[in-house]
């Protein structure tokens, strides 16, 4: 089994801080919950500029099980899973953009 990486970059206005670290909280605490789940990282940029970089990872133990917690996501408009949970990036508000991927270790 080979564990995967989704990494969201997440591009938070001035002033929107907190709102997005709340959100991104409850979604730590969402995942840390679901089978298959390993690990979350959050990061946010040192640099001063119109908007607020930030870097979440969350790694799994495998493409099936983070499938398996997004699963109807990916089909659903608002990104809603099989529970209700807003997944892929789509639970924070506008104007916070979060651009999604998943990734797998090829090198280290």
């Amino acid at each position: 089994m080979t564990e995967i990486s989704v990494i969201n970059f997440i591009e938070v206005p001035n002033g929107m801080e907190k709102e997005a670290e709340d959100v991104r909280s409850i979604y730590a605490d969402y995942f840390r919950k679901q089978k298959g789940f390993v690990s979350t990282t959050f990061y946010r940029s040192v640099v001063d500029e119109k908007y607020q970089k930030y870097v979440n990872i969350v790694v799994w133990d495998s493409y099936e099980s983070f499938q398996a917690v997004v699963n109807l996501g990916f089909s659903d408009q608002d990104g809603k899973n099989s529970d209700g949970m807003k997944v892929l990036g789509k639970g924070f508000p506008a104007p916070i953009r979060v651009l999604p991927s998943q990734y797998e270790i090829i090198a280290t």
